[in-house]
């Protein structure tokens, strides 16, 4: 059939069939294909939006951008490197939490290019979008500190931030016999900002529990000038740092690990040039972190290399048809899965609008939680917003270490995670803080 002939019967045909061609040309091309929404990431932030993008677009017209065939509650971590919960219940298929009806892109993201809605994958496929969600989650960078990751071959020493080291960190408080227990946080930000506290808490739990507690000198060092960053709930750690003798070190940042001699060696921030070397018995590392290569490298970053969002509606600064959630981007808030929870209702109302041509109304407050676990049955649940203000959803004081919060971290959250935020059904306890405090929002 002669080109001018087919092409004048599809217009006969009508705009169906119009799209029908469409698809099928572009879903036959294995290296070209566009997309109404596209998600990059299959982390918390990135699976949670495809979900509700799904329900808004429709199936078949969101897809997800990820390599992983495993997809992690990393929380849950914090208690795996204590022994607490066994590795296995952390991690499910990637193929088992993508959304029905959005499709999976099993490659990595390679280049960004939002001046052409464009993205380029590593396995040579370019993606085409309407609207693109970035979730990219952050990069862990432990080989900036010099010794590691190849340290981690060596015994008594761990990290509870990466699913291939943090079993480490519980064979190295099983292990422990006497002498320095390490803790440390990097001049970076984190995601968790508050897990480097939390498994310190439970490592002078355990000792106490195997009789080894006064053998053992706790010694936490913290790039930071503070325990933690918001005051109600830093005054609450300090005095559970003096009551169980465990030993505060402000403005230090690990540089360098000597595993063979059980040596680290931090720089002093505040005198430049000068460094201490602690020996230890067990260290347990927060690496350096950062948004990922691929992020950096693009005109959606900011001058830190962090995707560039308007902090209340997370639509970006530059390309209003791109968007960013969670860990990836410049949202003053700490990194955690309360965080995306939140963000996630919001951004959700965000393209809605926008969708419509209309103005974003909806304002993210910065909430975020962070459950800081304070022994193996009692917990400080923290909650607050951009100002460091506490943003608590219970009517009773959240500051005080609780029996219940802890049993709400460790047991409730997980299942609310795989059967609510990730389908999208979950976008953080506003509401219920409302009912809580009878329609006020704090």
């Amino acid at each position: 059939m002669p080109v001018a002939h087919h092409s004048s019967l599809l217009r006969k045909l009508g705009p169906h069939t119009l799209r029908l061609r469409q698809f099928h040309l572009t879903t036959g091309c294995a290296d070209k294909s566009h997309h109404e929404v596209l998600v990059l990431g299959g982390g918390t932030g990135g699976i949670t939006m495809s979900a509700r993008m799904r329900r808004k677009v429709g199936a078949g017209n969101v897809a997800v951008v990820e390599p992983s065939e495993q997809h992690y509650y990393q929380p849950i971590w914090t208690l795996v490197g204590a022994g607490a919960k066994p590795l296995k219940m952390s991690g499910r298929p990637t193929a088992s939490v993508i959304p029905s009806g959005v499709t999976w892109i099993k490659s990595k993201v390679q280049e960004l290019d939002p001046d052409k809605n464009l993205v380029r994958t590593d396995d040579g496929k370019e993606l085409t979008y309407r609207y693109l969600i970035v979730a990219l989650g952050l990069q862990l960078q432990y080989h900036k500190i010099k010794g590691l990751p190849e340290g981690f071959g060596a015994s008594r020493i761990g990290s509870n931030y990466s699913v291939n080291f943090v079993e480490k960190t519980w064979r190295a408080l099983q292990d422990f016999e006497e002498g320095n227990a390490i803790f440390t946080f990097p001049n970076t930000p984190i995601k968790c900002a508050g897990a480097p506290l939390k498994i310190m808490y439970l490592s002078d739990h355990h000792f106490r529990k195997v009789g080894k507690r006064s053998k053992a000198n706790i010694i936490y060092n913290t790039s930071l000038p503070v325990i933690f960053g918001v005051k109600k709930y830093a005054e609450t750690l300090l005095e559970i740092v003096k009551a169980r003798n465990i030993n505060v070190n402000y403005r230090m940042n690990l540089i360098e690990v000597h595993a063979d001699k059980r040596e680290a060696v931090f720089e002093l921030l505040d005198s430049p040039g000068e460094t201490k070397t602690f020996q230890y018995e067990m260290l347990h590392v927060t690496p350096p972190m950062a948004s990922p290569d691929v992020v950096q490298q693009s005109s959606l970053a900011d001058a830190g290399g962090w995707v560039d969002v308007n902090k209340e509606t997370l639509q970006h600064m530059k390309y209003p048809n791109v968007f960013g959630i969670g860990d990836c981007t410049n949202l003053p808030t700490s990194k955690t899965a309360a965080a995306v929870a939140a963000q996630s209702a919001i951004l959700s109302q965000t393209i809605s609008k926008v969708m419509k041509n209309q103005r974003p109304l909806s304002k993210y407050d910065g909430y975020t939680s962070c459950p800081l676990v304070t022994s193996y049955n009692k917990c400080v649940l923290a909650e607050f917003d951009y100002d460091g203000e506490p943003l608590e959803t219970f009517p009773f004081n959240q500051g005080k270490e609780r029996r219940t919060m802890f049993h709400m971290k460790a047991d409730l959250m997980p299942i609310l995670y795989w059967h609510a935020l990730l389908r999208g059904l979950w976008g953080g306890p506003a509401p219920l803080r409302k009912l809580m405090h009878l329609g006020s929002s704090k």
